[in-house]
């Protein structure tokens, strides 16, 4: 009897110290943890962001930090007005909508094409919305996430009309003007040695240097996204023989999905800028405009005013569909009043009618003739 009381007290015993130990190493994180808060005056932890993430701090800042370009005609740069302009500027203004309720609550970092992963990385822009391709090395290696693509592209090969360029074999022993460090850079080096075209890359760290370069004939070629071509090629100067002095090769040499990236580890911004992007397709699809949206808000279709944040019909009564995403219920038809669906953005910058003229393509809605890429995950 004795002895089974003893064992019983010592089997106490032991628990006992087992729970204080536990208790103890609880406490210690826990002063550690407050030790940490309080390092940090404005609350943010060792990060710079606000308890909440990086939507709490955007809204609590009063702008989104937009990280873009401002030397790529129809897509990043600066009008005669001083203004930044182009269908990637326009999705800064999607995503601020979505976010903050107003398209120019937007502060617009130019990046360069070597700085970009770094500016994201360090938290100097929120999002990058810069002519920038999705690939596996950039989203495991550059702590870097790619939201909805917003625009499929290829690289192209743009060479003087009357250089009797027209094909890529043609192009042997020619010197190229490349930006470096950019997947282009990789492409051209893959495609030409893999098909056995001899070539000399010439190298350059940003637009306006090679552009000096092409114009001073130190390359027979310029490689790019075919996007970024049309660009340069509608705004290449008179004195030098205007657009109609260049042609681009008709052969697209890759892939190149471009869209918004951000920062690994925040799920609900990427949510928000991912669904921001998205809601401009659903508009599309659904036939809304900048410019019907009232005639849409007393449709009879529900899925149209769960997508409008009006309130939807049902046995229980009339109520508005919450996504959980973070951002108010009718952050979408505020994307669509301000900014527009994703075929207005588009025309409105590089479409047929402007000096871009580029056709839709694979940037086609799905359900178009012919069909593209454009498909939007439903709401519900």
């Amino acid at each position: 009897m004795n002895t089974r009381q003893t064992g019983g007290n010592v089997t106490n015993r032991r628990l006992w110290r087992l729970l204080a130990a536990v208790l103890a190493i609880g406490l210690v994180a826990a002063a550690c943890t407050s030790d940490d808060d309080n390092g940090d005056e404005n609350g943010t932890g060792g990060g710079g962001q606000q308890e909440g993430g990086l939507l709490e701090e955007i809204r609590a800042r009063g702008e989104l930090r937009c990280g873009v370009n401002d030397a790529v005609p129809g897509f990043g740069f600066i009008d005669e007005d001083g203004n930044n302009v182009g269908f990637d500027v326009d999705f800064c203004k999607v995503i601020a909508t979505a976010i903050l309720g107003d398209p120019d609550a937007i502060d617009y970092r130019p990046i360069g094409v070597e700085q970009r992963f770094t500016a994201l990385q360090s938290a100097e822009i929120d999002v990058l919305v810069r002519n920038t391709t999705w690939t596996a090395t950039r989203d495991g290696a550059e702590g870097a996430a790619f939201a909805t693509t917003t625009f499929y592209d290829g690289q192209g090969i743009m060479v003087r009309a009357d250089s009797g360029f027209e094909a890529l074999e043609d192009l042997d022993g020619a010197a190229v003007c490349v930006l470096s460090g950019t997947t282009t850079e990789l492409n051209l080096a893959s495609v030409f040695n893999g098909r056995g075209i001899d070539y000399e890359a010439q190298s350059f760290p940003d637009n306006d240097t090679l552009r000096e370069a092409f114009i001073a004939e130190q390359c027979d070629a310029w490689t790019s996204d075919k996007s970024q071509l049309a660009g340069v090629r509608s705004t290449f100067p008179e004195d030098q023989g205007g657009p109609d002095s260049l042609t681009i090769l008709d052969e697209t040499i890759s892939k190149e999905p471009l869209g918004p990236l951000v920062r690994d580890g925040d799920q609900d911004f990427f949510d928000a800028v991912n669904w921001a992007v998205l809601a401009t397709i659903h508009a599309e699809e659904f036939g809304i405009t900048s410019a019907n949206v009232d005639d849409f808000l007393a449709s009879d279709n529900p899925a149209i005013l769960r997508f409008l944040g009006q309130e939807v019909p049902g046995d229980d009564g009339a109520a508005v569909f919450d996504p959980q995403l973070d951002l108010d219920t009718d952050f979408a038809q505020n994307i669509v009043r301000a900014v527009g669906n994703y075929g207005e953005i588009y025309e409105r910058h590089i479409g047929r009618e402007t000096p871009l003229g580029l056709s839709r393509g694979l940037n086609n809605l799905w359900t178009a003739d012919p069909p593209g890429l454009l498909y939007a995950p439903p709401y519900v």
